[in-house]
């Protein structure tokens, strides 16, 4: 009964993902857990848990234990790994004792933070864990042909790191991981807003205003929006307009570092591969793919076709799984 339970895990460092084989995406969950500090218990993981950031009592601390891409707490990582896998049995209708489990890990990370992977998936109970690196688990979510001798692209834009890679005949060709994404963004807007303004915003406004005027450095129409925060002269409450060209600028020396990362990728590929990829373009996945003007800035700099993923979001926990199917093929860390 169990050999057929596959699920695939995105831990990714803002959102969690599990995907079933039969079902699709289960669950798509923040990764923040909400711990009681008195009693060490977990009091909510995913959404409720987000929704407490900044909002809890000095007992109570709302928590994200994964920092760009890789586990930052093991302990709490563990719990909120337990917790959410428990919420995914009950949507796939049985006690998930022993199922088969692929992780996505960055293609930067080393051995001991995929250990700590593998370790903190095991302790919730799984038959195999298999690793696979986040670019090839994007390439097979959004149907590109991995496991043929073509060269394919992949830029995952996530919260912790951004991926690129070429891929071909089921490995890796070439990559760069570098640690830019949604999160560096929202910080980068806390810190303009706070230079700027004297003016202290949380990270959910902060990512608030990067989905509402956060561009790539491309010609738009200005747009503002009005955001309260605390005027760190009196401590009061304070609302201050922005307007999407400041915040460009704030995200634009992070864009150009994306941008060498690319440049870099595509420079270091093998030349029989480089007439695939003007025909293929480059596929972009990831939440970050999602800022606005990001595939026309990026088709203006590296002069090939680039292409939004048809879900950016949920490219990666797809892929993790599909892939069992190419387990033999694709490089992978397997402990068993």
């Amino acid at each position: 009964m169990w050999a057929n339970i596959e699920i695939g895990i995105d831990l990714g460092t803002a959102n969690l993902l599990i995907y079933s084989k039969d079902k699709g995406i289960i669950l798509n969950e923040p990764s923040v857990v909400a711990i009681n500090t008195d009693t060490n218990e977990v009091l909510a993981v995913g959404v409720e848990a987000k929704n407490m950031i900044g909002k809890t009592p000095a007992n109570v601390i709302a928590v994200r234990p994964l920092r760009e891409g890789v586990i930052a707490d093991f302990s709490t990582t563990s719990r909120m790994l337990k917790a959410i896998m428990k919420k995914a049995s009950k949507k796939l209708g049985l006690s998930l004792r022993k199922p088969n489990v692929v992780v996505s890990t960055p293609s930067g990370s080393t051995s001991v933070e995929r250990r700590a992977i593998v370790d903190a998936v095991r302790s919730c109970g799984t038959k195999n864990v298999y690793l696979i690196e986040e670019p090839v688990a994007a390439a097979i979510g959004v149907g590109l042909p991995v496991d043929e001798p073509i060269a394919s692209v992949i830029v995952d834009i996530g919260g912790g790191t951004t991926e690129v890679a070429i891929i071909s005949f089921g490995g890796i060709v070439t990559s760069n991981s570098i640690r830019v994404g949604g999160d560096k963004f929202d910080d980068l807007i806390i810190q303009h807003v706070r230079k700027t303004y004297n003016v202290l915003i949380g990270e959910r406004t902060a990512e608030q205003i990067k989905i509402e005027l956060g561009y790539s450095p491309i010609e738009h129409e200005k747009i503002t929006m009005e955001v309260r925060g605390r005027d760190l002269v009196n401590g009061l409450p304070k609302t201050i307009r922005l307007h999407s060209k400041e915040i460009q600028k704030a995200l634009h020396e992070s864009l150009l570092q994306l941008l060498k990362a690319i440049r870099l990728t595509l420079e270091n590929c093998p030349p029989e591969l480089s007439g695939d990829i003007v025909d293929q373009g480059v596929t972009l996945t990831g939440g970050g793919a999602l800022l606005n003007g990001m595939e026309e800035w990026l088709s203006r700099e590296i002069s090939v076709p680039v292409h939004i993923a048809s879900n950016p979001i949920e490219a990666v926990a797809v892929g993790t799984g599909r892939s069992l199917k190419f387990i033999n093929n694709l490089e992978k860390a397997s402990i068993s």
